[in-house]
């Protein structure tokens, strides 16, 4: 997301009200290292979705937003977790801050799961950018801090800043991607998930719309076209936020999607009234 253009709602979406969470975990001393679970009933074997919100990394977006999403994913059989994390704008938001707290919270979800039918990592904007990078963390050098090989399902990026480097080039968020980096560019190596390619065996999955002018469906199809195992999937016509948005023509192609990773691509849907 970028800052609110002048004399345009936001999408209601964002701003739409939503049960809280079902229960909170605290990974860090830090108000907001903590991670909202979401689940409908006692589902011991669950598919577990770690939903990183988007936001263009920057402090006025928080998890709130998905509230909406994670609730539906609850109510189709999921448990769903929700981290939270350090964001530009706060101390210690950005580089490392940021990257520190994401692997912290995707390392508390791994290390004791709150359901037992494996785990799928996903994010949106620049939470499907850290989702990626989360999934290529076995990919940095193994002194890096970050280094790690995730027993996960697989990843689905909806919208993903998915080439951090040409989101710079092409100044995305009003210049986000520098100031998470605080302009040191020389961090993309570590940081950006088109250089840590290839992924290796496993599922990444990528839905990104055609109209969306927020963050370019170019950004996916170039990750895409240097990841042979990464599937593309693109929603003619779909704009940022449908993705996100369970009321939209968009959302049948995001539960297929995570239904694909997760093993259970035919999960009941229920009915609205």
């Amino acid at each position: 997301m970028s800052p609110r253009p002048r004399g345009r709602a936001l999408p209601g979406v964002l701003t739409r009200p939503a049960a809280p969470p079902d229960r909170v975990i605290r990974y860090g001393d830090h108000p907001d290292q903590i991670i909202d679970v979401r689940q409908d009933g006692d589902r011991p074997d669950a598919p577990v979705v770690v939903l990183l919100h988007g936001g263009f990394w920057q402090a006025a977006y928080d998890r709130c937003h998905t509230r909406p999403m994670a609730d539906e994913l609850a109510r189709n059989g999921y448990v769903v977790c929700t981290p939270e994390y350090r964001r530009i704008g706060q101390p210690g938001g950005g580089h490392p801050g940021t990257f520190d707290d994401v692997a912290a919270a995707v390392d508390a979800v791994l290390t004791d799961p709150p359901a037992g039918g494996g785990v799928v990592l996903a994010g949106h904007s620049a939470g499907g950018h850290l989702a990626l990078w989360s999934a290529l963390r076995h990919r940095l050098p193994a002194t890096s801090r970050w280094h790690a090989r995730l027993r996960i399902r697989g990843c689905v990026a909806l919208a993903p800043i998915a080439d951090l480097g040409r989101a710079i080039e092409l100044g995305l968020g009003d210049g986000a991607g520098r100031e998470l980096l605080a302009d040191r560019l020389g961090l993309l190596a570590e940081t950006d998930p088109m250089r840590l390619l290839p992924y290796g065996p496993g599922t990444l999955v990528l839905v990104h719309g055609t109209a969306d002018r927020l963050v370019p469906v170019e950004l996916s199809r170039r990750f895409a076209a240097g990841e042979p195992s990464a599937t593309l999937i693109e929603l003619e016509g779909a704009g940022h936020f449908g993705l996100i948005e369970p009321l939209s023509r968009s959302w049948p192609a995001v539960l297929d999607a995570i239904g694909l990773v997760a093993g259970r691509a035919a999960l009941p849907r229920p009915l609205r009234t």
